[in-house]
């Protein structure tokens, strides 16, 4: 099978496609034929090992995975004797972080995986999309403890994270300003935001508005630049680290004093979350962006234009061109 690989980590370069063995499946474990998948701000951390604590997961010297890929969606093409979840037939989409392996045409993963039946009326190049930025923004909401009629502001308010972000804050019922550049102020409102800041006619860090949580979705600021925007004992939280890693540190310290406090939203993948995305998606009220579509074989390309850092929503990767 064709799969996107890297023996070393680095800038994008180090991927290419090649041919490799196609996956072998256990008694418990599921064989997909990936219709689509995508290239991420996650994907793009695990090839470069940036952070340098991601060795410790994937290979100190290199990585220990050689195929990418962290979302797919497609058809299950052979179960194992042991499974009974998913039967063959079934269109199927997940997360698949710590393995890896989807950015190819065959995946293979454990039943118990973070995988479920595809949501109706939903494309594989729809669907391939709807797990990476969505759980970080999950993520959010649940360590934030944010609830309905509270105002919150997303920074970032365009990428994968930041516009799944908007959606979900909309669907619980809560009050949005989202910040982004000019050209992408009709797309955030599309997604619901009841007010959208444009960050190249004013510095949203001086607004007037104070916020129950502001969410950076892009990892671009800090709690100090933020800080006064929030509310009495409200929240800031970021999908970075911060400089010199500040935004593991200050959730330690922060809650030692009254008042504004730094959370770090540490996110979780299982069946519970996929089923709940593929929940939303079929009831409209979640819909990933997408911004660019690739073959297989242009995947570097994806991957430079990722690091570009200019995306908007997602960039899907089509491993089977749909009819």
């Amino acid at each position: 099978m064709k799969a996107a690989m890297h023996s070393r980590y680095g800038a994008p370069e180090v991927v290419r496609v090649a041919e490799v063995d196609k996956p072998s499946i256990g008694d418990h474990d599921v064989l997909v034929r990936v219709h689509a998948t995508t290239v991420n701000r996650t994907d793009c951390a695990y090839r470069a090992a940036r952070p340098f604590i991601v060795r410790a997961f994937t290979g100190l010297t290199r990585p220990r995975r050689s195929v990418l890929g962290t979302e797919y969606a497609g058809v299950v093409e052979a179960v194992g004797s042991g499974v009974t979840s998913f039967t063959v037939g079934d269109r199927v989409f997940g997360y698949n972080e710590g393995a890896f392996g989807a950015q190819a045409e065959y995946l293979s993963v454990p039943q118990g995986a973070s995988i479920a039946t595809m949501p109706k009326d939903v494309t594989f190049e729809e669907a391939a999309p709807g797990t990476e930025g969505s759980h970080y923004a999950l993520a959010f909401l649940t360590v934030a403890g944010v609830r309905a009629g509270q105002d919150v502001l997303v920074y970032g308010a365009t990428g994968a994270i930041g516009s799944a972000t908007v959606q979900l804050l909309k669907h619980r019922g809560l009050t949005v300003t989202a910040v982004c550049d000019t050209a992408n102020l009709e797309l955030v409102k599309s997604l619901g935001a009841d007010r959208v800041v444009d960050y190249t006619a004013q510095d949203f860090t001086k607004d007037e508005q104070r916020y129950d949580a502001v969410f950076d979705a892009v990892g671009k600021s800090t709690f100090g630049r933020c800080k006064r925007l929030l509310k009495p004992g409200g929240a800031y939280l970021s999908s970075d680290l911060g400089p010199w890693g500040q935004n593991l540190i200050l959730p330690l310290v922060t809650p030692l004093f009254r008042g504004r406090k730094v959370k770090f939203p540490v996110p979780k993948h299982d069946q519970e979350m996929v089923r709940h995305f593929r929940d939303l998606m079929e009831s409209g009220a979640f819909k990933p962006v997408i911004d660019r579509r690739y073959p297989l074989d242009q995947i570097l390309d994806a991957y430079r234009y990722v690091e570009t850092g200019q995306k908007v929503g997602n960039v899907v990767i089509t491993v089977v061109p749909p009819n």
